[in-house]
């Protein structure tokens, strides 16, 4: 029997393999999407004092724990502590009105296929920042945005459109995504 530590949590693992790298296959998947963030963010977030953490129903966490807010900057952190710390399930981003927004196109993947009222939308965005959500059934594209207030479109899509008081939780990065932030192109409603 062999101990050794999660890479992603620190938690002890007494196994008999001796190449058992994590405590559970889902600190093996957050620990290789938090690889694989941490080289593809837009030095627009990186650099700003504004990540959370989140637990896995997505409620947001300081670093240490604690209660995190979308609108509370004492609960904030630099993307290095966030990425850092082990607590929760992943990492999220604060959007506080400052010029960055996200269109969220969530249940548009299905069968990695995305539902054609999404790729119009993808495509007219094609230049920016965009990364698969958590779930792996939405979409998330980053990119400038001036502020205003949230928008909701339930027309047949799955629409939210953001620029502040939200936080976002930080997915995959999609394949030959931009690491820009260019204007959106709002869909129409």
């Amino acid at each position: 029997m062999v101990e050794r530590r999660c890479e992603y949590c620190g938690t002890g693992i007494f196994t008999m393999r001796s190449d058992a790298r994590f405590c559970s296959p889902t600190h093996r998947v957050y620990q290789s999407r938090k690889q694989r963030i941490h080289h593809k963010l837009p030095a627009e977030l990186t650099e700003k004092k504004r990540f959370l953490r989140f637990s896995s129903t997505k409620v947001p966490l300081t670093v240490t724990g604690r209660a995190g807010s979308s609108t509370n900057p004492s609960t904030w952190s630099t993307y290095e502590e966030a990425l850092s710390s082990t607590v929760g399930a992943g990492i999220g981003f604060v959007l506080n009105g400052d010029g960055i927004g996200v269109i969220d196109l969530d249940h548009c993947i299905e069968n990695e296929r995305v539902a054609p009222w999404a790729q119009t939308i993808i495509d007219a965005n094609a230049g920016t920042f965009m990364e698969t959500s958590i779930s792996g059934t939405g979409v998330h594209i980053w990119g400038l945005l001036e502020s205003r207030p949230g928008r909701v479109i339930r027309d047949g899509r799955a629409i939210e459109i953001y620029s502040t008081g939200r936080y976002i939780a930080l997915g995959v990065p999609m394949a030959k995504t931009s690491t820009n932030l260019e204007r959106l192109v709002l869909p129409v409603y």
